[in-house]
């Protein structure tokens, strides 16, 4: 049991990067989880910052599979650290679902946050939450985005005002996914049904006569009427947004600022990042320890210098020993750049000649300015 642990042994297990300790620390948080008391114990708030140091300091450094088992873990824990806990919601959303669709930890707040900060698929979560207040769905209603506005419509358990149902309706016209929720959810009105019929399949039609016994014929009619009208006036087409351009890049910044704002963000982070195929996520790591712009840290990586990456990982603290990895991780993501091969490779070990980080930050600086564009 993790109670019965020193706060050492703990914050030493946390720390340590061999897998066994790893899953030795996530074996007693399961155990904890499952505890009759472990709850109750929790909450005590000297145990809270314990929890808290142990938790964060798991998450940054932890390989995916481990985040994914403790999202899971924490989904239901009242006493789970909210930092924690809004980091979880913004990592890869099958880590980031469980936490979005259950934590009672999120608040409406971090709802409606997480729908303007994070990607399609998280918001669809967001949509999908049991029980969402009229708050988060005012705030889907305004973002207006298809796919989360047709998740919110397959929620039977939201919140919808009359207001909220006859807005969906509306847009349902232009979002054909929404119509077969929308002709199954209980607030759906015999009112609303009339509007819908005009624009849904047969099938769906025959549902929504059967369900709120309606004329079919003075329907038909009326539909036939609005067709013919259709064909005689003006053409219009409605566009309907269906992502937003860059929002993966910007939810990794604020995860990043986030994380760098807790004095959790570490070397060892740019790491993991490129081992799960993040490079989006690596540059704003390295940009934020290092204290460079995004702009410079993508010149360095997409020129033909690798010892500008290895000048960058000099002031962030990274080990020479830990560089070759690292380049060859991100020629692999990055299109065979940083070029220079294997020669380019060999110069750049003169960056971690014996200087510090703060001399090798200003050259990285200085080398960069002329391949970042005024």
């Amino acid at each position: 049991m993790i109670l019965a642990m020193s706060s050492e042994s703990l914050l030493d297990l946390a720390r340590s990067r061999q897998p066994a300790d790893r899953e030795r620390l996530l074996l007693a948080i399961v155990d904890l989880c499952d505890a009759p008391n472990g709850s109750e114990a929790m909450k005590v708030s000297s145990n809270q910052a314990l929890l808290s140091s142990i938790f964060m300091s798991l998450v940054v450094e932890a390989e995916r599979s481990i985040r994914h088992l403790l999202s899971q873990r924490l989904a239901h824990a009242d006493w789970a650290p909210g930092a924690l806990i809004n980091i979880l919601a913004l990592d890869d959303i099958e880590i980031a679902r469980p936490i979005i669709a259950f934590s009672p930890v999120l608040g409406e707040h971090d709802l409606v946050r997480l729908l303007v900060e994070a990607t399609i698929e998280h918001q669809i979560e967001v949509a999908r939450r049991p029980r969402l207040t009229p708050t988060v769905v005012a705030a889907i209603l305004e973002q207006a985005e298809p796919a989360v506005l047709t998740a919110l419509a397959s929620n039977q358990t939201a919140e919808l005002s009359p207001s909220d149902m006859d807005e969906l309706v509306e847009i349902s016209r232009h979002v054909a996914a929404m119509r077969t929720p929308l002709s199954e959810h209980p607030k759906l009105t015999d009112t609303l049904a009339r509007r819908l019929y005009f624009w849904v399949g047969v099938a769906l039609r025959e549902g929504l006569v059967d369900r709120f016994r309606l004329d079919a014929g003075a329907l038909d009619e009326a539909l036939a009427a609005s067709v013919a009208e259709a064909h005689t006036g003006p053409g219009s087409q409605a566009l309907v947004r269906t992502t937003r351009e860059g929002e993966l890049d910007v939810m990794e910044q604020r995860l990043v600022d986030k994380l760098h704002a807790a004095g959790q963000l570490r070397p060892a982070y740019l790491i993991r990042a490129l081992r799960e195929g993040r490079l989006g996520l690596f540059t704003a790591a390295m940009g934020a320890l290092g204290g460079f712009e995004t702009a410079q840290v993508q010149a360095g990586l997409n020129s033909d210098r690798p010892e500008l990456l290895a000048l960058a990982c000099v002031a962030v603290g990274i080990d020479r020993s830990a560089f070759p990895d690292i380049l060859e991780m991100t020629r692999k993501l990055n299109q065979g750049h940083p070029g220079g091969g294997a020669e380019g490779a060999r110069k750049a070990a003169v960056a971690f000649a014996p200087v510090t980080p703060e001399v090798a930050a200003s050259a990285f600086r200085e080398a960069v300015k002329a391949l970042v564009p005024a």
